[in-house]
This record gives structure tokens, sequence and C-alpha cells, in this order.
């Protein structure tokens, strides 16, 4: 088994943002997302799922470690100050490079 190096960012934010974000993982070359609603608490206090205006969703993208760093970049310079959201990346080992 060949598994090989790449990076997985996840992304919660306002749900009004999700085609945003999602035009910008276009922009930066990713070829897939996976996203799903998700509730919780934090600094912004408690977001539930139960309202567009007030849910969170969770935004999961596998990608080359270069292009998942300007992917990062571009949410924290274009997005982060106006909006509450999280970004981060951990390594994982995928089977089949060519998908990402």
């Amino acid at each position: 088994m060949n598994l090989h190096p790449m990076k997985r960012v996840t992304i919660i934010c306002e749900s009004v943002l999700e085609d945003r974000v999602l035009e910008l993982l276009h922009d930066t070359g990713a070829r897939g997302h996976t996203a799903f609603p998700v509730r919780g608490g934090g600094h912004q206090g408690e977001r539930c799922a139960d309202t567009t205006e007030t849910a969170n969703v969770q935004i999961d993208v596998i990608l080359q470690p270069a292009i998942a760093q300007t992917l990062l970049q571009r949410l924290q310079t274009e997005l982060f100050a106006d909006y509450a959201m999280v970004a981060y990346e951990s390594d994982v080992r995928v089977l089949r490079p060519d998908k990402f």
C-alpha cells in the first residue's frame, strides 16, 4: 500500500459564508469538498444549527500542501476580520493522490 502525504483543511464558519468559501476553494484549485451543518460553543457563544441565520457549517477539503497554504492565507486576509470562523490544517495520507 502506497500512501501519499496531503493536507486536510477544516473550516468552520457561519453558514451564510458557505458559498463564498466554496468559491475560494474553487479559486485555489480544490477538486472537491465535504460540508455539513454543525453546532457548538466558543468565543462567539453558543451556535445552533436550527436556522440558517445562526447556523455554522464545517467544510473539509484535502489538498496539496502548497494549495492548502494558499487557501488558509486567503481565508485569513479576506474573511477572518469580518466573520466568526476558524480554520486549521492537519496532515493526512491518501491512497489516490490524483483525486486531489
